[in-house]
């Protein structure tokens, strides 16, 4: 079809993902495509998955369960953490490698996490729209290795590095995001002991704790489609990004080997970065205020991670959990394999 591909390997891996004893539908890409006239990205790039819309079933208002009842997670197990006052959850990897978005409603609060499995990279959008509650699911469309989804409202496509409707009646809107914060579950759950997390029992028949792409995510030389390389750093390490307009800059992990506070400036902003083997976060430093202003005090038993001169303590989430200071704004940025910032973004590297 007319300026799509079609990667029979990917669609033997994502068909594999597509089979549950509940009932899904499916839709070809290729009508996605065929039946949109506009796009904001180049629809040459825009690549068929293999498994139609919503072959890939998104999750809608899971079941959880309280930490004890985690079963196969292990310590070292990647997981997205959310905090919305004493209502504290995890959505770990290992069910979204399956399912890729979780639309949620906590309190007021109407969240998509959106993972991509081939990026590494998950993030937290609104699902208020122009006032309206939408979900979110996956369109089996990518776009520079990354997931399409869209929203059921308009069936608008999303391009979830960009935040933004690439096509449909929303393009061109951005995503409000909605904060959340990427470690591994020993971490997580020492943090916030009282955490729930997404029961197995989702309704569908997957193998969690069962990598659906074999060594993909260990294998620097594996892609299942065409994507731009950028050989800085090995393609599938772990980074954090912070994101301003068409820039990112890219922090790895090594940069906190010692030190777990790092000052620097991005686009004319002051960033205090905070990090260790388990984790990275970005905050933009306050108005004011120096980076040097801030000391770092995780000890791996609360969420509290860092502390102002005024005695102000902050947790992950920029939180003020004690003091008089008010909260932090944090960066725009998230984790995800190295390859996949430079493809979206022009990309500046920390200490390069």
């Amino acid at each position: 079809m007319k300026n799509v591909l079609l990667i029979l390997s990917a669609a033997l891996f994502f068909s594999a993902c597509s089979s549950s004893n509940t009932q899904e539908t499916t839709i070809d890409p290729e009508e996605v495509v065929n039946n949109s006239t506009e796009w904001s990205i180049p629809i040459e790039d825009v690549l068929d998955g293999g498994p139609g819309r919503d072959g890939i079933p998104a999750l809608e208002n899971p079941t959880f369960v309280n930490a004890d009842q985690s079963a196969i997670l292990l310590d070292s197990d990647l997981i997205i953490g959310y905090k919305n006052g004493d209502d504290v959850r995890a959505y770990q990897h290992i069910v979204l490698d399956w399912h890729e978005i979780i639309n949620d409603n906590i309190g007021s609060t109407s969240l998509a996490v959106v993972y991509c499995p081939l990026t590494g990279t998950g993030i937290g959008w609104n699902r208020i729209i122009d006032g309206n509650e939408t979900s979110f699911g996956v369109s089996g469309l990518l776009y520079q290795t990354n997931l399409v989804p869209f929203d059921r409202a308009t069936k608008s496509n999303w391009s979830q590095l960009l935040n933004e409707a690439v096509n449909g009646s929303l393009i061109g809107k951005k995503a409000e995001l909605i904060t959340l914060f990427e470690t591994d579950w020993k971490t997580w759950k020492a943090m916030y002991p009282e955490t729930k997390i997404v029961s197995l029992n989702t309704g569908f028949s997957r193998t969690y704790g069962v990598y659906p792409y074999v060594d993909y995510r260990t294998n620097n030389n594996f892609f299942i489609f065409p994507t731009p390389k950028d050989d800085r750093l090995p393609s599938k390490e772990r980074v954090l990004a912070i994101l301003d307009g068409e820039k990112a800059k890219a922090y790895r992990f090594t940069d906190f080997e010692s030190t777990n506070l790092i000052a620097d400036t991005f686009n004319g902003q002051p960033y205090l970065l905070i990090g260790n083997a388990s984790f990275i976060v970005a905050f933009k430093v306050p108005s004011g205020q120096q980076a040097a202003d801030f000391e770092y005090v995780f000890d791996g038993t609360s969420g509290v991670v860092v502390q102002g001169a005024d005695g102000t303590q902050y947790d992950v989430f920029g939180n003020s959990m004690a003091g008089p200071g008010s909260d932090l704004e944090q960066a725009t940025s998230l984790m995800g394999y190295w390859f996949s910032f430079p493809a979206f973004y022009e990309t500046e590297l920390y200490g390069s």
